[in-house]
């Protein structure tokens, strides 16, 4: 009696995030960022002249975006390809952790947006094409996780997947560039001039940038060590019931 999924040596997998003191400390300091990056946000920063105190929000919308369709879905397109080249299910593993974690703020970007939204535009949604490619790629997403979610463990479930994330991802570069390509009301804040920010508006923008990818990396690792010990139970639990 054999599976796909013991087909990884149980001496094989490397602990990934294993935990350590550095990783506390990288928790630490996400915990501190996130807090210093909501004083910035909510009381240091200037009052936006037009929009007022609503555009606050910006400073989490923005990086929020940018966790998701940057290092999140990047790395799970990136993995899943080293997983088709290489048939490591440890990559596997890491993709999908990435991508449950750029749904995660992908939902964030889209909670965020409609409040921002609706003193400014009048509603809490409109299919502007920024907007709708954004509402396509959570869904493409989602429907990965639930894909994984409702297969076996193995190296079928980690082919359809990656295949899964490699095509999703296509939906990326789309969002990024839909105001560039289409008519939209939604602003473009980086042109060949640079950001059109107030220097300090700019400071907290960068900052919120920087924390958000720190908490994404911590969450990573994070995850990624859940995955490796539950591959290795998993692995035990299928060489008790063989002997």
């Amino acid at each position: 009696m054999t599976t796909e999924g013991a087909s990884e040596p149980l001496a094989s997998t490397r602990s990934f995030g294993q935990r350590s003191m550095w990783v506390d400390v990288l928790g630490l300091l996400s915990l501190v960022g996130v807090l210093v990056a909501l004083y910035l946000a909510l009381l240091w920063a200037p009052t936006e002249a037009v929009m007022g105190d609503i555009q606050r929000i910006f400073y989490f919308h923005m990086p929020s975006a940018w966790v998701a369709l940057g290092p999140a879905f990047t790395v799970a397109f990136v993995c899943s390809i080293i997983y088709l080249v290489k048939r490591d299910l440890r990559y596997d593993r890491i993709a999908a952790a990435s991508a449950e974690i750029g749904v995660m703020f992908t939902t964030i970007t889209l909670v965020t947006g409609p409040i921002w939204a609706r003193p400014i535009w009048g509603a809490y949604w409109t299919w502007d094409p920024r907007l709708t490619t954004t509402l396509v790629l959570w869904f493409i997403y989602v429907a990965y996780l639930m894909l994984r979610a409702s297969s076996a463990p193995g190296h079928k479930r980690a082919r359809l997947s990656s295949v899964f994330a490699i095509v999703g991802f296509v939906d990326v570069p789309v969002v990024f560039m839909s105001i560039r390509w289409w008519r939209t009301i939604h602003p473009l804040l980086i042109s060949g001039k640079g950001m059109s920010l107030d220097p300090s508006m700019e400071f907290v923008l960068m900052f919120s940038l920087g924390v958000f990818t720190l908490l994404y990396v911590y969450l990573l690792i994070v995850r990624v060590r859940q995955e490796d010990l539950k591959s290795r139970v998993d692995r035990l639990r299928q060489q008790l019931l063989m002997r």
